[in-house]
């Protein structure tokens, strides 16, 4: 039996190695594993987030749903007082409608032959002429002092960040980073407008499922959240249109001239968008992706889209940034 703690003899006499006591070990041991086991779940932890930004680790947040009949939720301040704007037309439009019925019945109730034989003689009413021409004119007001200033912010482009030149063609979109030296054409996932399993496999494979077939591109128009982007429009052949309800955003891309429109996504997310002009046969199938991650992520996009990359699989996402990060 050993001691604790006492210095043992070893072979030919020689002194050994200390023993310390059992539960001591033990305790050091599983320490030492439950060290182990929280870096391992802080590294996973940070590989999660760092490949959050493309493919199935993105929310979808701009999408259509079946019988949806409301706005998609704004990712956007600008998409935000759209939907504003909306809801207070919407308030006004409707008590003018209940309004206008009411007295419609209340005239039909009141002034019908059997209720009224000897109608009035009179064909004038100043106050009532005045009143239906001055309530009108302060609806007038009202609606213009709320929509003016959401125009205003939409039309004046402010000290932009980053500038994206999107270029509308028959049938697919070419988004350009002038500064940044990347250019690549986005293609509707499913080349023959039919779901297959190949073409269920293509979408899984860049991290979407068979819901988002006709959404989806191959490629996607990336920038970082919270900045100011200033988007560029223009067309190849014929007129088409930009539109990502999402993010409050729709231009149309006329040949021979370049349109200007920004905007600013406070959600990392993806937002999916379509053509909104008929421009051919195909103009059904030349979807839009829009992807808002964070800066870290675009930041390592782009090193990867300056090489060719321009889908960045998820897992050279979680490298690039775990290598930025510990440089």
């Amino acid at each position: 039996m050993v001691l604790p703690g006492r210095e043992t003899m070893g072979f030919c006499g020689a002194p050994g190695v200390r023993h310390e006591p059992a539960a001591q070990v033990v305790s050091e041991r599983e320490e030492k594993m439950r060290s182990i086991r929280t870096s391992a779940a802080a590294a996973l932890g940070f590989l999660a987030m760092a490949g959050a930004a493309f493919a199935q680790s993105l929310p979808i947040i701009g999408e259509p749903k079946p019988g949806g009949i409301a706005f998609q939720p704004a990712g956007t301040g600008l998409a935000r007082e759209v939907h504003d704007l909306d809801h207070l037309v919407l308030i006004v439009i409707t008590a003018i409608t209940i309004f206008v019925t009411a007295l419609l019945i209340w005239i039909v109730i009141r002034y019908n032959q059997r209720a009224n034989p000897k109608p009035a003689t009179f064909t004038h009413n100043s106050p009532l002429e005045i009143a239906w021409t001055i309530v009108p004119i302060l609806i007038l007001v009202v609606v213009g002092a709320n929509s003016l200033p959401v125009l205003f912010r939409q039309m004046e482009i402010p000290e932009t960040q980053l500038t994206v030149k999107v270029t509308g063609s028959q049938w697919y979109w070419n988004y350009d980073y002038p500064d940044a030296g990347v250019n690549f054409d986005s293609y509707l996932i499913g080349e023959g407008l039919v779901m297959t399993p190949e073409v269920e496999d293509q979408l899984v494979a860049a991290g979407y499922t068979k819901q988002e077939f006709l959404l989806a591109t191959d490629t996607a128009m990336v920038v970082p959240v919270n900045t100011n982007i200033k988007v560029q429009i223009t067309g190849a052949d014929v007129i088409h249109a930009w539109m990502v309800p999402g993010l409050g955003m729709q231009h149309s891309a006329v040949p021979g001239r370049l349109g200007e429109m920004w905007f600013n996504a406070d959600k990392e997310g993806i937002y999916f968008g379509q053509c909104t002009n008929i421009c051919g046969k195909n103009h059904a199938y030349m979807p839009i992706t829009v992807k808002v991650v964070s800066q870290p992520v675009y930041d390592a996009w782009l090193k990867e889209a300056q090489a060719g990359n321009y889908a960045l699989a998820q897992n050279s996402a979680t490298r690039a940034v775990t290598v930025a990060s510990a440089n």
